[in-house]
């Protein structure tokens, strides 16, 4: 499901309201399993079902991983971060001990139902596993094992710099990807604004793009979004009236 890469354009937002609910805390720890995928330079993640692209490009690197359905709640679950552990107890030959990965979420690993749930049919309902990265993998298991009993937790994300909104789509349909989001990593609604109209919701099209259907040309852009814990964040204007679709618009704020 990968997208085609678009030209970046870069503004800084210095103006912002920020409304503080409740912080993102970690979770308990949860056992599943994790298989990878990818290449060993994690190439062959690029795209996915949350819509990141190039995922050198856009800040996720190579620690990241596909959700099964259990998991990846039809995308709602795109950009969040998981703590990860071998689980050293239930598998000592092929778990590396003592050592822990962060990954985020950024793709879907769908079920197989020609296979067994215990054997090809990783991601099968309701099954929770992860598809890694390999390199990612590759720092909690040796490679031969190629599945291994995980223990994971879902942990606030760090990322360096602000929100990142993308604009595609075309005329009474904005298509705006966002990305590079801390804390909880996911998002929970998100409402636009442009300088000729009121605050409209807009609605999760696919993975982390959000879709309006208003006619927005020509006018500078701001977005009210609240994260999956609560919090939410205002970007004023964060994108000029010059606008055009395939730029991408970075704020200084962060969750």
């Amino acid at each position: 499901m990968a997208k085609p890469a678009f030209a970046v354009a870069t503004l800084l937002a210095c103006s912002y309201l920020a409304v503080a609910v409740n912080g993102f805390s970690p979770s308990g720890w949860t056992k599943a399993h994790a298989t990878f995928y990818g290449g060993s330079d994690a190439s062959g993640t690029m795209g996915g079902a949350c819509g990141y692209g190039d995922l050198y490009s856009a800040g996720y690197g190579t620690r990241t991983a596909a959700l099964s359905t259990a998991l990846f709640n039809d995308g709602a679950s795109c950009g969040q971060c998981y703590k990860i552990i071998c689980d050293h107890n239930a598998d000592t030959q092929w778990c590396r001990k003592g050592v822990s990965v962060t990954v985020t979420a950024t793709n879907f690993c769908p079920p197989n139902f020609a296979l067994p749930s215990n054997n090809g049919g990783w991601c099968n309902p309701p099954l929770q596993h992860f598809d890694m990265a390999e390199p990612a993998w590759e720092k909690i298991g040796i490679y031969r094992g190629g599945i291994v009993p995980v223990l994971f937790q879902r942990v606030p994300c760090k990322k360096h710099g602000g929100v990142r909104f993308t604009i595609n789509g075309r005329d009474y349909f904005e298509l705006v990807l966002i990305t590079n989001v801390a804390g909880s990593g996911s998002i929970q609604s998100v409402s636009i604004k442009g300088t000729k109209a009121g605050w409209m919701a807009m609605s999760r099209n696919w993975g982390a793009n959000w879709q309006s259907n208003s006619y927005l040309n020509g006018q500078s852009l701001s977005f009210r979004v609240t994260a999956t814990d609560g919090e939410t964040r205002v970007f004023e204007d964060i994108v000029p009236s010059n606008w055009a679709f395939g730029q991408t618009f970075s704020s200084s704020v962060q969750f």
